[in-house]
């Protein structure tokens, strides 16, 4: 059976490095078969940008009219791709350079990993580098506690619990069975939240001949002692995002240690007193903020 295989790319205000991204993907030595471009109401020349791939036969470009973050965008571009009739997705964001294989990559490991697991995972996701080669720190893998179950037989693929969504694929089944990204999360533990919520059904799989590169200014994860007046706004998401997972997808324990590794991590990095109490009242609205899974439209 040959699988329709639908590539989504969300941007915003990166259009110095959409090219690339689209280039890379319509590249791919196993081609896609279609293109959803989710446009975030850039304001930057990313028109431009799009406008030289507007006849392309494989592309669909979506422009927003207003900005929904990566979780937004992406909840549009895999419904689009889903509606189209695409048996698998595949995910990333505007700064991710897929290499060559690997979007074939992911489907052969994806599928060698069902056939040795006997049963349906439902997501598979690339190795990212960064810009020198060296692991991407944003972009680890969670492993599983068997995470080497598959390495063992010989397979390049080991067991995740959740991923980022720079370069994931998922599994028609899987969207129909758990809907699509919190579109209300706008950014930030959007990619975790999701993940998390689809290894129900099994684990995760990271295809380790699967490889993209982030293009990433610096090569550091999330910390909380980076809290800044610049980068504020972004944190105010995560820690509002992570707070309403852990208390209502976990318990009230999980969101608890939650807060002491915040309190921590801003305590450590000296950040300033009002800083950590506007990031303080995200907590409590992650405690009364709890979005729902939607659910794109079924396919006549």
């Amino acid at each position: 059976m040959t699988l329709d295989v639908a590539a989504v790319v969300v941007t915003f205000n990166r259009a110095d490095k959409l090219g690339r991204v689209l280039d890379d993907v319509l590249a791919q030595e196993r081609p896609v078969d279609r293109v959803v471009v989710v446009d975030n109401a850039s304001t930057d020349h990313t028109a431009e940008v799009l406008a030289r791939y507007a006849d392309h036969p494989k592309i669909e470009i979506m422009v927003l009219p207003e900005n929904t973050g990566g979780a937004g965008g992406f909840a549009t571009g895999m419904a689009r791709a889903y509606e189209q009739g695409a048996d698998v997705v595949w995910i990333m964001d505007d700064d991710c350079y897929p290499h060559p294989g690997a979007v074939g990559a992911l489907l052969h490991g994806h599928a060698a990993a069902e056939d040795r697991m006997g049963m349906r995972l439902p997501f598979a996701c690339s190795v990212v580098q960064w810009s020198n080669g060296d692991i991407c720190e944003m972009n680890n893998a969670e492993p599983t506690w068997d995470w080497a179950k598959l390495l063992v037989h010989g397979q390049q693929n080991v067991l995740v619990n959740s991923c980022s969504f720079v370069s994931v694929l998922f599994p028609r089944w899987a969207i129909t069975q758990f809907g699509l990204p919190l579109r209300e999360y706008f950014i930030w533990f959007d990619d975790q939240e999701y993940t998390r919520r689809l290894i129900a059904a099994g684990p995760g799989v990271q295809v380790l001949n699967s490889t993209v590169t982030h293009d990433l200014g610096v090569n550091r994860g999330v910390n909380f002692g980076d809290v800044n007046d610049g980068n504020m706004w972004k944190f105010e998401y995560g820690v509002r995002n992570e707070a309403s997972y852990r208390w209502h997808r976990e318990d009230p324990f999980a969101a608890a240690r939650f807060a002491q590794r915040l309190w921590q991590g801003l305590a450590g990095g000296n950040v300033p007193w009002r800083l950590r109490k506007r990031l303080a009242k995200k907590f409590v609205e992650g405690i009364r903020f709890d979005p729902q899974p939607t659910f794109p439209r079924t396919v006549l």
